[in-house]
């Protein structure tokens, strides 16, 4: 049983060589290597086995009989369901076909003949973006079971992703350094995890139509304690900048640029900037969005609310880069509806 679980959890790659001999050698290789390996001569049968086998890995040359490389990489592209890590094999003098091929969407290559290290190389390489992308699914379908048993509506996580994405990006043009792009990405990945806590809120409260008293308000806002102090004990153990990142997410979206947040009375720069992003992001979405308890406000009101807000709720540089890209926000709104 556990030989058979392992075989399964083994990557399968795709190979495709027009060569028989350098297909030999690949599959050989990669099986010796604990892959599970299925080969092809050519795109059409390349394009068969992608949809029947669904490999993470390809491993292709560009010059095939009757479709080249550059068709198999359309094709995957256009019906991947995730993101398939494509290595691509050129001749030494052949630069310009590896530009195209890259720009195209392949990920990496390989000049011909390649030394097996490099190839090795190469697959750790993307074992470690498929890696990633498993953490970023674990991290939406942890945040969705949050979401389902709260009163968001649907896209909720979504919008906010690309809220903060679009205030981050601004932010960074207008003196924000530190919002490198991989900064941004990690914000942007990491910010539906920031309700996560609202898993250990009773239901009774987290789905009360009416008004809140203060006893219940008090248990609601429990929330981004409980998810901080699990993402804590998370990050101890692994000491992940990610894992920290979530971490500042979870436990002070809601505090507030004056003082008067929770769950610490954090007050402006002491809030960690990924914090201050997600809460006018979060915002935004509460009040655009119709809720049991209230309409969907116009977009005047929800600027008049935020524009309001600035130096009070909100990180008055937040809040500008908002103003700036308020017609971006509503592109998104219609992009994920209610």
């Amino acid at each position: 049983m556990e030989k058979k679980f392992f075989a399964e959890a083994a990557e399968r790659v795709l190979v495709v060589e027009e060569s028989r001999f350098d297909r030999f050698l690949l599959v050989r290789k990669l099986g010796s290597w604990g892959y599970r390996v299925e080969s092809a001569a050519d795109c059409e049968e390349a394009f068969h086995l992608f949809c029947s086998c669904a490999p993470r890995i390809v491993i292709t040359d560009l010059i095939l009989p009757k479709k080249d490389g550059f068709a198999l990489i359309k094709y995957i592209r256009e019906r991947e369901l995730n993101h398939t890590y494509i290595i691509v094999l050129s001749g030494m003098e052949d630069k310009e076909s590896v530009v195209r091929a890259l720009s195209m969407g392949a990920d990496d290559y390989l000049t011909k003949p390649f030394h097996p290290e490099e190839l090795r190389s190469r697959l750790q390489s993307a074992q470690r973006v498929m890696t990633l992308e498993s953490q970023e699914m674990l991290i939406f379908a942890l945040a969705r079971l949050a979401e389902y048993r709260s009163n968001e509506t649907g896209h909720h996580l979504e919008r906010v992703q690309h809220f903060v994405k679009i205030l981050a990006q601004d932010m960074a043009q207008h003196g924000f350094d530190a919002l490198t792009p991989p900064i941004i990405e990690m914000f942007y990945s990491l910010s539906p995890l920031h309700d996560i806590g609202k898993v250990a809120i009773p239901d009774h409260i987290l789905h009360k139509s009416g008004k809140l008293t203060d006893d219940e308000f008090e248990i609601v806002k429990q929330h981004t304690v409980i998810g901080g102090n699990l993402l804590y004990e998370l990050y101890r153990k692994k000491q992940s900048v990610r894992l920290e990142v979530a971490r500042d997410i979870v436990l002070y979206h809601h505090e507030r640029f004056d003082g008067r947040g929770y769950p610490h009375g954090l007050k402006g720069n002491d809030i960690p900037l990924c914090a201050r992003i997600v809460a006018v992001a979060d915002v935004f979405d509460a009040l655009s969005s119709m809720r049991c308890y209230k309409p969907a406000f116009s977009r005047e009101k929800c600027r008049r609310v935020i524009e309001e807000e600035r130096g009070k709720h909100f990180d008055p540089a937040v809040v500008d880069a908002f103003l700036r890209q308020e017609d971006t926000f509503w592109e998104i709104r219609k992009r994920f509806p209610m």
